[in-house]
């Protein structure tokens, strides 16, 4: 499929989203867009409530630290907000849980720019249909 034009607008967005972010290993930032429309975003972190600090001092990031697509959706699922046949612009491709979370949250459209070493949440996106594009910026 052909890139928006804004897709690159929006891939840039989540670079600066994810700068938000207390993790210091890695930080990833998420937007989930629908009709053009920016209807939530998220960047990794601890849950609310937690002390914001993502890694131990060896720089181990903590079991309980939020993956940005698990915030972003999260976030749209509290909202009157509906995340069925969105977009989401993540800086870094997903994981395999958030995988499963972007399947179940209706998502059908995952573009994201670096890859992560470990492919098994894109293996699954695109096993279950999700259309899947790198965008490098």
């Amino acid at each position: 499929m052909k890139s928006s034009k804004f897709d690159k607008s929006y891939i840039e967005m989540a670079f600066v989203w994810a700068g938000n972010s207390y993790c210091k290993r890695m930080q990833v930032g998420a937007l989930i867009v629908k009709e053009n429309m920016i209807i939530s975003d998220g960047y990794n972190g601890t849950p609310s409530g937690f002390e914001n600090i993502c890694e131990d001092e060896n720089y181990v990031t903590h079991p309980y630290v939020l993956h940005a697509e698990a915030n972003a959706i999260t976030k749209v699922a509290k909202s009157h907000n509906s995340s069925n046949g969105a977009t989401l612009y993540v800086t870094d491709s997903p994981c395999i849980e958030c995988a499963k979370l972007i399947i179940q949250a209706g998502i059908k459209r995952v573009v994201y720019s670096r890859k992560y070493r470990i492919t098994d949440g894109l293996d699954l996106l695109i096993r279950a249909g999700i259309l899947v594009e790198q965008l490098v910026i």
